[in-house]
């Protein structure tokens, strides 16, 4: 578990205030697939809050620090049902040369296809360009790509 001085805690807990709960801990209890979901948003975001249903003040204490010790976090704040937890984020490790291309499809597309790209981009930016021109000086009232009669 992470110790935080009571300077990091104050500023970790003011920029957790505006933040929602992204995983909840119900009936169940801490169970692995939990766990996974809590080590999935601190990779992703950090500083994350949790909402624990249905458990006493003292257990929603431990719940806390059994999570903040299996998934090595700092306990920021416990407050009411809402347990904040804040962690670094882990670096991942990725494969590298060609076996990296082939398990992620990391590769960086060609010159051709960025020109291609791009010439799509321009062709798509001036077709809307000359909708919208066309819609701004249509009369008031009439339909788009209609003589203007009932049918």
């Amino acid at each position: 578990m992470i110790e935080l001085s009571p300077a990091q805690r104050r500023e970790l807990r003011a920029s957790a205030h505006h933040l929602n709960p992204v995983v909840s801990i119900a009936g169940n209890g801490l169970t692995p697939a939990v766990m996974q979901e809590i080590e999935r948003s601190l990779q992703a975001h950090e500083l994350i809050k949790i909402k624990v249903h249905g458990v006493e003040r003292n257990d929603r204490e431990m719940l806390m620090h059994e999570v903040c010790n299996a998934l090595e976090a700092a306990p920021v704040q416990h407050i009411g049902t809402i347990l904040v937890v804040w962690r670094k984020r882990r670096e991942e490790e990725r494969p590298s040369g060609a076996a990296a291309t082939k398990l992620t499809g990391d590769k960086r597309p060609s010159k051709a296809k960025s020109a291609r790209v791009f010439a799509a981009n321009a062709r798509r930016s001036a077709l809307m360009r000359e909708a919208a021109e066309r819609r701004r000086k249509a009369p008031r009232g009439a339909k788009p790509g209609g003589s203007g009669r009932n049918r």
